[in-house]
């Protein structure tokens, strides 16, 4: 067994609390770095991770994995509990084929291959893991018995070999993104791991699985893959007649609704929906990570205070060149993008809007209002599915989900199809694939956004 020499000790404050830092330097050279809170020597077993260093994922969020929300997720249960360990391992990139190769194995895996044959076409060994120094570090801070935080059953494997018990084994529930789905699901078919997620409550399937709601993800030349999702009343409002909307669905609901942020690339409001509502557009209820936010605001009345401009994930504003150079300069100052598209009727050009996401890596966007921007996406034939949560409510008079779309027959009217259709602890939810009467790479009707959308 690799006998690794404790170098240093240092407090380190952290968002998530502090923890005394113990440096391991082990004989490959390599260090395993210790994150330690409260008295782990004695007591119960010991809520611990292992983690492996994933440079683009931990440092720079990279979606192709989910090393980065485990390792955020696991600090946070260790200061939740006030005792835990947390080992990074450094030299273990890319499950020990090093940074490079990791990359290279990217790029099979943009070929075509999954994360396993990947490696192998490389020549390249499945995983060169080895948690014996990990276990010696535990071992030294008189850690025995471990509650291990892990969805990798070799980790368990390793520890108890070299001497370390597992005494429970705690996966780490994530919500997959479109970006790495596949990632996820090869991991657990090919390597054993634990379903890398956890139930929702009132939903009978893993969060994973909310991927589903989104449909195939299309590769459009112009535009993202379009998702339009929101919660109405059982008469079909969104909001009552004041305006109010908070809450139509239920908490087991909107917990869907952020998994479903969690999967998409972006997610898309009009202006209307920022003043009136105030939305964050973050994931909070879930472990996943935050997509990018978009509003569509063509002479920029988006309120200085308003939740979406928090530094909690990148937000890019959409306007026109009515909009003062001031506040563009205000906006900018706070890190906040503001792209000028142009003008329409009465707002913002839709089309050219999607393209400048398309072309900026956004592949999958998820639209959440509100019912001018719905209207718009549904008017220009650039929704590809629609989610739709249903509350056993009812307020009469309010405000539609959908506006006029210059329909005349209910024959000609927009047909959906793929009916996915879940019943939650107080909703129903429901997804249907927009069938297009074109091709599906059709180039963009002409499209305005009202700016009140």
């Amino acid at each position: 067994m690799d006998k690794p020499r404790q170098v240093a000790t240092v407090a380190l404050p952290t968002p998530y609390g502090d923890f005394a830092g113990h440096a391991y330097e082990s004989e490959t050279g390599f260090v395993h770095f210790a994150l330690v809170r409260g008295e782990v020597a004695t007591g119960p077993a010991v809520l611990t991770r292992l983690h492996s260093e994933c440079l683009t994922g931990d440092a720079l969020g990279s979606l192709r994995c989910d090393c980065g929300i485990q390792l955020r997720s696991a600090l946070r249960a260790i200061a939740a509990e006030g005792r835990g360990v947390l080992v990074y391992a450094t030299g273990q990139e890319g499950r020990g084929i090093g940074l490079i190769n990791k990359l290279r194995a990217y790029v099979e895996q943009d070929n075509g291959a999954d994360t396993v044959d990947a490696n192998l076409r490389l020549g390249l060994p499945v995983d060169l893991r080895d948690y014996s120094t990990a276990a010696a570090v535990l071992l030294d801070l008189g850690v025995r018995s471990v509650r291990l935080m892990t969805n990798n059953p070799a980790k368990v494997t390793g520890l108890e070999a070299a001497g370390v018990h597992v005494a429970q084994v705690q996966p780490i529930p994530i919500a997959s993104h479109t970006r790495n789905n596949g990632y996820l699901r090869t991991k657990q078919q090919r390597l054993g791991h634990h379903a890398a997620t956890a139930p929702l409550n009132g939903w009978d399937e893993p969060v994973a699985d909310v991927t589903e709601l989104l449909g195939a993800v299309l590769e459009h030349p112009d535009r993202p893959h379009v998702v339009l999702k929101y919660a109405q009343t059982l008469d079909g409002r969104i909001a009552t007649s004041s305006g109010d909307s908070k809450w139509i669905s239920g908490e087991s609901e909107r917990a869907i609704s952020h998994a479903l942020r969690a999967a998409c690339d972006a997610v898309l409001v009009g202006v209307g929906t920022v003043v009136t509502d105030d939305p964050q557009l973050t994931v909070r209820m879930v472990a996943g990570a935050s997509p990018v936010r978009v509003v569509l605001d063509s002479t920029l009345r988006t309120p200085p205070t308003a939740r979406v401009l928090d530094d909690d994930a990148t937000t890019i504003i959409f306007a026109t060149d009515q909009a003062s150079p001031e506040r563009r300069e205000e906006l900018r100052s706070r890190q906040v993008a503001v792209r000028t598209v142009p003008a329409g009727p009465s707002g913002v050009d839709l089309e050219a809007v999607l393209k400048d996401l398309r072309v900026g890596g956004v592949r999958s966007l998820l639209v959440e209002g509100g019912a001018r921007v719905i209207t718009a996406m549904l008017a220009a034939g650039v929704a590809d599915r629609l989610v739709v949560a249903v509350a056993p409510t009812i307020v009469g008079s309010g405000t539609e989900a959908v506006g006029d779309l210059g329909i005349a027959t209910v024959a000609s009217g927009l047909r959906l199809t793929n009916r996915s259709l879940h019943v939650l602890a107080d909703d129903m939810l429901i997804a249907w694939d927009v069938a297009a009467d074109e091709q599906v790479d059709q180039p963009l009707r002409e499209a305005t956004v009202d700016p009140q959308g």
